[in-house]
């Protein structure tokens, strides 16, 4: 689970709620009209900018990335190669098959490795299974930073809404109510939707690209290098490069 995540949507949650009951009623916040404007008319918006498999599988990947992505660190990543390495070297390609393998590229690599696979065949095939992924996930960004863009903007059109209700029927005051209801509460929504979910969730996905993009590249060329029969330290400080510079001297004193 990625704690930052989950703690960060219940803390700000938690933190509007806590508003809510200082000041007043819950019940004075919950308006189901402008709650089907803000939501029905968001979705709907996002849905004529994406078609609807697309939409629905990036919607559900990256909600599922966002909160239970596991963040995994280059250099542990390189330490794990550089040990698969030696394997291959003292047991040969075989032996890869009895290590157990978390990461399921680098699994997947070591597969094509121990079946004998030719090295051009690995790379394009692993390349193109990164280049993939990091599709759907961008896709996955781009779907919750539209939702985020039209949560607000169906926010201003329920105020909109609620403003003509609330002008034309003035002369009957039990209306003024219900309509300045769904006139606040439709921004509020909106802009609740889009700010404690949304954009976070899309940031979240963006940051998250750029990591992956990072791992998968170093995990396709610790396996070619490994298919090439590299040596382990070679093949290690080659990897490095990957790493900030602050991460080399971490690993390079923990080495020692």
């Amino acid at each position: 689970m990625d704690l930052a995540t989950i703690i960060g949507v219940i803390a700000a949650c938690v933190t509007v709620l806590t508003a809510i009951f200082i000041g007043g009623s819950f019940s004075q916040f919950v308006d189901l009209p402008s709650l089907l404007i803000v939501v029905g008319g968001g979705l709907a918006a996002t849905l004529v900018r994406f078609p609807l498999n697309g939409l629905l599988s990036a919607f559900g990947m990256g909600a599922k990335l966002a909160f239970t992505h596991k963040k995994i660190e280059p250099r542990e990543l390189v330490e794990n190669i550089a040990h698969l390495a030696e394997t291959a070297r003292k047991e040969g390609p075989l032996g890869l098959e009895n290590v157990k393998i978390d990461e399921p590229t680098l699994a997947k690599g070591m597969q094509y490795v121990a079946d004998g696979y030719d090295y051009n065949l690995i790379r394009d095939s692993m390349e193109k299974e990164r280049d993939l992924y990091l599709t759907r996930l961008n896709e996955g960004a781009r779907v919750y930073r539209a939702l985020a863009d039209s949560a607000p903007a169906f926010g201003m059109i329920g105020t909109l809404v609620g403003l003509v209700q609330m002008l034309a029927t003035m002369d009957d005051p039990s209306t003024i109510g219900p309509s300045m209801a769904i006139a606040l509460l439709t921004t509020l929504y909106g802009a609740l939707i889009a700010n404690v979910v949304c954009t976070p969730v899309a940031d979240k996905l963006d940051s998250k690209f750029e990591q992956e993009e990072l791992n998968q590249t170093l995990v396709i060329d610790g396996v070619l290098q490994i298919r090439e029969n590299k040596s382990p330290s070679l093949i290690r400080e080659m990897l490095l490069a990957y790493i900030p510079e602050k991460g080399r001297s971490n690993m390079a004193e923990a080495a020692t």
